[in-house]
């Protein structure tokens, strides 16, 4: 079944100048976040399921007003991918500035994370967290900077284009548009200070640096060693985008 927004134009205008409420703002700033960036093939999201399975950690489901389907002949399940709902209650939530983040995707559906989310990992004591775009981050850590922004990185250029290979065929034009995401996506971390760089050589490695960072410890020598990396990977993605 085709999804479709019978609410497109209210959902554009509720997202055109969002903001969270004030009480949604008291939600964030008691949270503890790990939001996790980083481009196509980098691991976040293998990471993330790591991080909840090991405790202290409890994933942010976002909301959808798609409806459920199948994946690999087994039904989507409700608070697993996504929590499934109206588009009428989505964009009654928007109104009240009940939502952390949210997007219109392909005009077809509206998904982001509610502040219902934020406050059950608080209750529980776990870190929330997410995998995210850096719109979004930079949104967040507007309101609390407190929350730790992770940028996960692929151990080498080589590697991450390995990664992508294996990931089956892709056309030039969808490959072209992924790496332009990557370049911007690194630059901006780059520029800004906030993000802590976490290199996925490996998962235990990565989950790791996660732990260190979340705890509040801090190495030079590893922070160096990101930003390098992340430098290293922005320049060859920019150079790779000549040929394609």
């Amino acid at each position: 079944m085709e999804n479709k927004l019978k609410h497109l134009e209210e959902f554009q205008k509720a997202l055109e100048n969002y903001s969270i409420s004030d009480a949604s703002k008291q939600i964030l700033l008691s949270t503890k976040l790990a939001l996790m960036v980083g481009p196509t093939s980098c691991g976040r999201n293998t990471v993330i399921r790591e991080l909840v399975k090991h405790g202290g950690y409890q994933l942010l489901v976002s909301d959808t007003t798609r409806a459920m389907r199948m994946n690999d002949g087994v039904m989507e399940q409700n608070g697993v991918e996504y929590w499934f709902r109206s588009e009428e209650d989505v964009l009654a939530d928007l109104k009240a500035g009940t939502f952390l983040e949210a997007a219109i995707i392909h005009a077809q559906q509206v998904s982001g994370i509610s502040m219902r989310e934020l406050q059950s990992a608080r209750d529980h004591g776990a870190i929330g967290t997410t995998d995210i775009e850096i719109v979004g981050v930079d949104n967040i850590m507007a309101i609390n900077p407190s929350a730790h922004a992770i940028f996960v990185l692929p151990p080498s250029f080589d590697e991450w284009q390995n990664r992508l290979h294996h990931r089956g065929a892709m056309a030039p034009a969808e490959k072209r548009r992924r790496m332009e995401s990557a370049v911007e996506e690194f630059a901006h971390a780059l520029e800004v200070d906030y993000y802590r760089f976490v290199i996925n050589d490996t998962i235990k490695h990565a989950v790791s640096q996660v732990d260190a960072i979340t705890s509040g410890e801090r190495n030079d020598a590893v922070e160096s060693q990101g930003r390098a990396l992340a430098t290293d990977l922005l320049e060859k993605t920019q150079k790779l985008l000549t040929t394609l």
